[in-house]
């Protein structure tokens, strides 16, 4: 999925779904992710989940059948899945065994999202609960992380857990924006460090140094998602609420007045080498659009989506000589740490590779223009 199969040519104009012509585009590309069990495939699948439910297509869904079964076996164990390894990522593509569980009463899926919810049991955290990113980053908190556990985690409870469980998510949410917000901007740093120690972060505060769009747009996500399914009476609901809506006010601060969408690195749109990002833009559009729908967020909030939504389609979208969508300019990876110490830099974040077509972007868009559609 990381390059187009043609160049680029101009600019689309047809009025069609979004969504649904982006979702055909995959489906006509015919991508196989089968070498392993990756969180940003899941994010496509999502996006073709909805197409699926919008048109009453059921060839999205065998679609994500198929892929899916890959890896859940006979017996309802995830193959190339290890839980030992206590990576938040992995549980992203759990979301999906849901909807496979209702469509089929197949006991293969259910047992697979239990086989999720064990790693959550024993997953690491730090002194306050909160869950550490990968087992390999100790005492970390990402903003990516709860995009990739929590909404699961939500979901997982409504369906076969125990309703009080619901405060150990919204504990996620709240720990995470306790150490991770700026209160001058209202941005929040893309991780933090209990520890103080990594050599990304600021040792007093134990956060990184720059605010990157992306982890932004998971973290904007993963709060409308969660709210799904968080019971109305739950006392912190509102609190999840509020919080979506003063970290879409300090995005919407720092947005490129020109085209409508956000930057790689949020705040610094006027540094040589910072770009608007496809990725970052499409899960801020996401996050508005469904805030709207849903009714957290105030009716003006509507026009900044119609915004964001034709700022993308301008900036970012391309037809191939086949018809076929491309989402371009998506950075195709942005991490801390790890082997090669990345340093969270403004140079370490604009060093990136930027890519056509990335999974993550593609199943963002998705989701954002399905959004975006509905309201």
């Amino acid at each position: 999925m990381a390059n187009p199969t043609s160049q680029p040519t101009t600019s689309p104009t047809k009025t069609d779904s979004w969504a649904v012509r982006m979702s055909d585009s995959v489906l006509q590309r015919s991508p196989e992710f089968y070498e392993k069990w990756e969180y940003d495939h899941g994010v496509i699948y999502r996006g073709l989940e909805w197409v699926g439910e919008l048109t009453g297509d059921p060839k999205y869904m065998e679609f994500i059948k198929k892929h899916m079964d890959h890896f859940v076996d006979d017996n309802g164990v995830i193959q190339r899945y290890k839980v030992d390894e206590y990576n938040i990522d992995h549980v992203n593509n759990g979301k999906l065994l849901f909807s496979l569980y209702r469509a089929t009463e197949d006991e293969r899926y259910k047992k697979a999202a239990y086989q999720l919810r064990s790693q959550l049991e024993k997953h690491p955290r730090t002194s306050e609960g909160a869950f550490w990113h990968k087992q390999i980053y100790p005492y970390q908190i990402w903003l990516d992380g709860l995009y990739m556990g929590a909404p699961f985690y939500a979901e997982f409870i409504r369906e076969f857990g125990d309703p009080s469980e619901f405060d150990d998510v919204t504990l996620q949410f709240k720990l995470c924006y306790k150490h991770t917000r700026d209160p001058e901007t209202g941005l929040l740093y893309h991780a933090w460090d209990e520890k103080g120690e990594q050599h990304w972060c600021n040792p007093e505060t134990g956060c990184s140094k720059n605010f990157w769009g992306r982890s932004m747009g998971w973290f904007v996500m993963a709060l409308v998602d969660v709210l799904d399914y968080i019971p109305e009476d739950h006392a912190d609901r509102p609190v999840l609420i509020d919080m979506l809506t003063e970290t879409l006010e300090a995005l919407l601060k720092v947005r490129d007045k020109e085209s409508g969408v956000f930057y790689q690195v949020l705040n610094l749109g006027h540094v040589k080498g910072n770009y608007l990002e496809a990725s970052a833009s499409c899960m801020i559009l996401y996050a508005i659009a469904k805030g709207v729908r849903k009714g957290y967020l105030p009716e003006q909030y509507r026009q900044e989506a119609e915004i964001i939504r034709k700022g993308i389609i301008d900036e970012f979208i391309t037809i191939t000589e086949e018809g076929l969508v491309n989402l371009n300019k998506t950075v195709q990876v942005s991490g801390l740490g790890g082997k090669d110490r990345r340093d969270g830099t403004f140079a370490y974040y604009i060093s990136e590779p930027i890519i056509t077509n990335d999974p993550k972007g593609i199943g963002a868009f998705i989701q954002a223009m399905g959004e975006a559609e509905r309201i």
